[in-house]
């Protein structure tokens, strides 16, 4: 029987060709153990640690931002058990795209594998900014922040992943370690100097609500929320990996796991450590509060300037991490047709280098043409939230719709659990339209295209024997047999 989706058709091809066609787009399989995942899982984020966060203090003070930052911390452990149990249930590179297929159908998984890589290509151009900052702040080599920096990062790093995704992960490791132990350092540094005044020392104005904890009032909250997600941003791509894990049914959701917690403990020492040590009011605007934390207007320290230095390396494994993670939606995507096929061929090293080259080459135009990494990150973070929601409905749908679907592994308090996701998920969507209105437009806009394209192309040119479409016309067989 030749299975079809409903909403278009597919591709059927032969086995010769299907062989031949899936051949020349196979990725190294069982490459990433648990260790390396987890690694990936705080490699995505680690940079949010550094800087970016403490913005949410000029939007909502020390305890709008400390209330946006646990409500947000609840939605990604709620959203990572989720994706723990899909993960398990589904072991491919498409990810979010892949679960979105079977729960919401091709419409379900173009937007959310297209929401997945606003995210993916435009953090990291924004963050190839912030590392030629940094560089020019440290005088390294004399260089100053430009396009021959922004090259350099994606010539080197893109370069790395093109070796192969073994070497990759473990390069993403290594620098990720050296950040995390960097932040551990700090936090014993600060904590010497902490002060609980410093905490609440931002003057409070007229807003509803507002007082010493919340100088800028109830709404203050709403408007921290994406700044409270920048200590969590990313560890959702995870999953992306699954095609190249060594038994990924066992090792996605211990990674998943065990990056949330660590996520979740470096949150809550650099948040307290860094305002209690010079106080919120000094940190909220600015770009390196760490070390405006140890030093305050004084001279530098031994401790502030490796401080300095280790934000660079945490910078290098963020970019380096969601490079990987964009290659790998797209690579998904291309494979199963939503994109043009050719973006999925990979090279003999199994690496998907039109994948990492194309994403590559788009974000060092933004970042060399437009120089506004903030911009970028703000829409990154709407692209992020719409496929948080989205991939919270597919787990949600999936426990209604087929409850009797092998699960591996089963998310601690099922249905709930990704009901909280999903609606914490629509609550900072919406507010990062009060962070930065035109970003979100921008991403409206690059989503409209998008949809466009595969609502007059690509969705009549699907791939009926990529994994994640075989997976989905396996759910409608099984429907199709039931109502028989």
């Amino acid at each position: 029987m030749k299975l079809e989706d409903t909403s278009g058709p597919q591709t059927s091809l032969g086995n010769a060709a299907t062989d031949d066609y899936l051949g020349r787009r196979t990725l190294r399989r069982g490459s990433a153990g648990w260790l390396l995942l987890t690694g990936l899982g705080v490699a995505y984020v680690v940079s949010g640690d550094f800087s970016g966060w403490n913005i949410g203090l000029a939007k909502g003070g020390f305890g709008g931002l400390a209330i946006a930052t646990l409500l947000m911390g609840i939605m990604y452990a709620a959203l990572v058990f989720s994706l723990a149990e899909l993960s398990a249930i589904l072991p491919t590179a498409g990810g979010g795209y892949g679960f979105a297929r079977r729960a919401l159908g091709t419409w379900g998984g173009f937007l959310t594998g297209t929401a997945i890589l606003i995210e993916y290509i435009l953090a990291p151009a924004a963050i190839s900014i912030f590392i030629g900052d940094y560089v020019e702040s440290l005088n390294l080599f004399g260089l100053t922040s430009g396009w021959p920096v922004y090259l350099a990062c994606f010539a080197i790093f893109i370069g790395i992943h093109l070796w192969g995704v073994g070497e990759a992960l473990r390069f993403s490791l290594v620098v990720t370690a050296i950040a995390v132990s960097a932040l551990l350092i700090f936090a014993v540094g600060a904590f010497t100097e902490f002060d609980a005044g410093g905490l609440d020392d931002i003057p409070a104005g007229g807003d509803f609500g507002a007082s010493s904890w919340l100088p800028f009032g109830l709404m203050g909250i709403w408007a921290a929320f994406p700044f409270g997600m920048w200590f969590f941003l990313g560890v959702e791509g995870v999953p992306l990996a699954a095609e190249e894990a060594k038994d990924p049914v066992r090792s996605m959701p211990r990674a998943l796991s065990l990056a949330m917690l660590i996520l979740a403990g470096l949150a809550v020492l650099t948040f307290f450590a860094a305002t209690g040590a010079h106080g919120s009011n000094a940190l909220k605007d600015a770009g390196n509060p760490l070390v405006v934390a140890l030093q305050g207007d004084g001279e530098a320290t031994a401790l502030s300037r490796f401080v300095n230095y280790a934000g660079l390396a945490g910078l290098v494994a963020s970019f380096f991490s969601l490079i990987y993670a964009g290659s790998r939606q797209l690579f998904a995507l291309s494979r199963a047709g939503y994109l043009p096929r050719f973006l999925s061929l990979t090279s003999r090293r199994k690496s998907p280098y039109l994948g990492l080259l194309i994403p590559g080459a788009i974000g060092f135009a933004l970042a060399a043409g437009t120089g506004n990494g903030a911009r970028m990150l703000n829409i990154a973070v709407f692209g992020a939230t719409i496929s948080y929601a989205l991939m919270a409905l597919s787990h949600l749908v999936l426990r209604i719709r087929e409850p009797e679907l092998p699960r591996p592994y089963r998310t601690p308090g099922g249905k709930l659990t990704s009901t909280l996701a999903f609606l914490l998920a629509l609550s900072a969507l919406l507010a990062t339209f009060l962070v930065d209105k035109e970003a979100a437009f921008m991403a409206l806009g690059v989503y409209a295209i998008a949809l466009a394209y595969f609502a007059f192309y690509s969705r009549r040119h699907l791939v009926a024997s990529a994994p994640e479409e075989e997976f989905a016309a396996l759910a409608a067989a099984e429907a199709e047999l039931e109502r028989d």
